[in-house]
């Protein structure tokens, strides 16, 4: 079995750029539950973990691929989405962006709850998009994703603490806003704030720098 990103098919809009393509080959006993007892490794020969494996498998085109006993190929399959074009629309449509709490970024993977090699459907009830640093965080260390019998999404840490859904994004205030809030609070920020001071005392007072380069004047002396 072979999982990939297709470089040909059309791109959707928040997934992936579809301006590459990756190899995975993969037998089946590498995409299931337990894993690393077969085959997993890219077109170089370069070992692939499982769970990786079953990370990119999640969201790639597959591409079944029968061999013989002495590792012939006998026979190849038709390439397939295992998250089809209809599928991911409505999965845009529903999650709006990665759902992990607090993410909600729109350049996503689509990510099977339950894995597909383990018999999990291929369904908006059973996928979700998840932005790759968030899929990693649920294949490959340990956080888990579920959906609970209302079709709730929830995330639980490798410990089993249920994350809580994030609040809205705080609005942005804008700079007559901002401006105004410095001026109630005695803050007259100018083109000068933000500049470094490097060996500069120009807000030190002169009684406090006059005091110091005596006390060292003295002590030297």
């Amino acid at each position: 079995m072979a999982a990939g990103f297709d470089k040909d098919a059309a791109p959707v809009s928040g997934s992936r750029a579809e301006r590459y393509q990756v190899v995975l080959h993969v037998e089946p006993p590498s995409l299931s539950a337990d894993g690393e007892t077969g085959m997993s490794e890219m077109e170089d020969g370069t070992r692939v973990s499982a769970e990786t494996a079953r990370r990119l498998a999640c969201d790639a085109a597959v591409v079944e691929v029968e061999k013989g006993p002495d590792g012939s190929v006998l026979d190849v399959g038709r390439r397939t989405r295992s998250v089809p074009p209809a599928l991911r629309r409505a999965l845009e449509a529903r999650d709006r962006g990665c759902r992990f709490p607090g993410c909600g970024l729109r350049f996503t993977d689509a990510h099977h709850i339950e894995h597909w090699a383990d018999g999990g459907a291929t369904s908006l009830r059973n996928t979700v998009l998840l932005c790759r640093r968030h899929h990693r965080l649920v294949h490959e260390e340990g956080y888990r994703v579920f959906s609970d019998v209302e079709g709730r999404i929830v995330f639980f840490t490798p410990r089993g603490k249920a994350l809580a859904d994030a609040g809205p994004p705080m609005p942005v205030a804008s700079v007559a806003d901002m401006l105004e809030r410095n001026r109630e609070r005695g803050v007259a920020p100018d083109w000068r704030t933000g500049r470094p001071r490097y060996r500069r005392d120009d807000d030190v007072p002169i009684e406090v720098a006059s005091a110091a380069l005596t006390s060292t004047g003295a002590d030297a002396a």
